[in-house]
């Protein structure tokens, strides 16, 4: 289809009123209505590539990526030259940490500067904006701050280019300028409640009176959106609590995560059925039947457990030894995980796994090993993926590398609870909007580890957040020891170490260690019922 035919159908989509229909119900949020009429034209007309990135919105906003992403490549199948479906593909695959893929797409986009659309966000950003966005993913920084600078040069008033300056600006350790940026957002759009949490969660930033009683006054608006209503009570939660009030802290933590739990699916039941089923898989037969297999490749640590568990701090450590690098949260163990499934979906990953020959368990270690490279920056000997949802997935990493080092980074569950209860995550986690959902989350996650202890004594070695904070050094030498490396005092000097550093703990790590994070969840502990039933006797770990 050429580039005029494409403008030609657009056009006439534009005017059919079954999508023009579902267009103003995706606009108002309104799924439930724009779905079947998305579902009901396409029947009629399987090719209308407007209707399919409609579909494609849809389906990104309810977090089934996957599905997403085959309605944006059909689209792109029937007209390559649709630009903005591209545009799409490319936040899927950013979103879903295929940063290199999704600069791929952008490559063959015509950036000019007429094109882009700053200011823009979600599946419909400008492609400028996201193209700094998958640059920051990448480690481009410099690269990042150069595009977002430029745009914010010609279009100063853009909140939203300003909030994602700032997360760049975060991620490599420049506060104050970070602090600027996010104020410049919330002066522009007083109610932006992303750019407000994304202040607040700087942690080390203080909100103060002026703060509140402008978010206060956001929250009054009756044509407020939900996602920047649940944004700035998680903020205004932050407030208080700079402020000492628990009471009203809390009040605005259980109202935001509330309001965020409403727009989410998550079954605690389905974690404990996919924690029965790896159990019931990696057992020590399994790992006896495949002695030897695997990739041998010595490079991968993998830092998991519960998020806000003190994860970041063991990274930033361990990044402080001259032969570890630290890259990312990285996707790609769930991913692989999820391959075995088939490209439909529909295959059992465990049936799979239990099927495959030396070959295949090798190739697949290989295989995330290649994935991985593009993010490495250094020649150091190992590196650091850190998503703490890989603990589901710890039987599968010893499969397919028997010789990684897997770290197990735990909180006390109350204080674990709290924290994820007081954090507003971007995606995912969204186990943690329920505080009866984290004790069973958390329960869920501790019987997985027992059964690898159980299974592979050893394999694992545990980290207790509490016992680093108040035995820094050696909690630090018995983690060197583990992974089988020298200790190093800049090890202890953590926070003398400069790397940028994207998660919400980022600022917290560049500080030496406190005791606070231990404590904090003291002051909520009335009002922790749900969680403390949910936790039963791990309340006591």
């Amino acid at each position: 289809m050429s580039a005029t035919d494409l403008d030609h159908q657009l056009a006439a989509a534009i005017r059919n009123p079954a999508l023009m229909q579902a267009a103003h119900a995706l606009r108002q949020n309104r799924l439930d209505v724009a779905e079947p009429l998305l579902k009901t034209h396409l029947k009629a007309d399987p090719f209308d590539v407007a209707a399919i990135r409609m579909l494609a919105e849809l389906a990104a906003r309810i977090d089934r990526a996957p599905d997403a992403e085959k309605l944006l490549r059909r689209a792109l199948d029937l007209a390559p030259e649709f630009s903005a479906a591209r545009v799409n593909l490319a936040t899927i695959l950013y979103r879903t940490n295929r940063a290199p893929e999704a600069l791929a797409q952008l490559d063959r986009l015509n950036v000019e500067r007429e094109a882009d659309a700053p200011g823009e966000g979600a599946i419909n950003g400008g492609n400028a904006n996201l193209r700094a966005a998958v640059l920051n993913r990448l480690g481009e920084f410099e690269a990042a701050m150069a595009l977002y600078e430029d745009m914010l040069s010609r279009f100063p008033g853009h909140a939203r280019v300003w909030m994602s300056y700032g997360h760049v600006l975060k991620t490599v350790g420049r506060l104050a300028d970070a602090v600027e940026a996010y104020r410049r957002a919330v002066g522009i759009e007083a109610s932006f409640g992303e750019a407000w949490w994304s202040l607040a969660n700087l942690k080390t930033v203080k909100l103060d009176e002026a703060d509140r009683r402008t978010m206060e006054q956001a929250l009054t608006r009756t044509d407020l959106a939900a996602e920047d209503r649940f944004h700035l009570e998680f903020a205004l939660g932050k407030a208080w609590e700079d402020a000492g009030d628990h009471d009203k802290a809390f009040a605005a933590y259980r109202d935001a995560n509330a309001h965020r739990r409403a727009l989410i699916h998550y079954d605690a039941a389905e974690t404990t059925g996919r924690v029965d089923r790896m159990i019931q898989t990696f057992t020590p037969t399994f790992f006896a039947d495949r002695a030897g297999q695997g990739c041998p490749a010595l490079d991968p640590i993998f830092i998991l457990g519960l998020p806000r568990a003190g994860s970041t701090l063991v990274e930033q450590i361990l990044a402080s030894h001259s032969q570890i690098e630290a890259i990312a949260e990285l996707p790609d163990i769930p991913d692989l995980w999820a391959s075995l499934a088939g490209a439909d979906g529909t295959g059992n990953p465990h049936e799979r796994l239990a099927a495959l020959n030396a070959d295949e368990i090798a190739a697949l270690g290989e295989a995330y090993l290649r994935r991985v490279s593009p993010q490495r920056r250094t020649d150091r000997p190992f590196f650091i993926d850190k998503l703490p949802n890989n603990w589901l997935y710890t039987g599968f990493i010893r499969t397919i590398l028997p010789n990684a080092r897997i770290v197990d980074v735990r909180r006390h569950p109350l204080s674990a609870g709290v924290a994820n209860f007081r954090q507003h995550f971007a995606r995912g986690q969204h186990f943690a909007y329920d505080l009866a959902d984290l004790g069973h989350y958390y329960r869920d996650y501790v019987r997985m580890m027992a059964q690898m202890d159980a299974v592979l004594p050893g394999a694992v070695h545990l980290v207790r957040y509490e016992a680093l904070v108040e035995e820094s050094e050696s909690q630090i030498r018995a983690l060197l020891a583990a992974l089988g490396l020298p200790f190093e005092e800049a090890c202890l000097a953590f926070h003398e170490t400069k790397r940028p550093v994207r998660t919400p703990s980022s600022e917290q790590v560049r500080s030496p260690i406190f005791r606070q994070g231990t404590e904090n969840w003291q002051a909520y502990d009335r009002w922790l019922g749900p969680l403390r039933d949910a936790l039963g006797d791990l309340v006591q770990d």
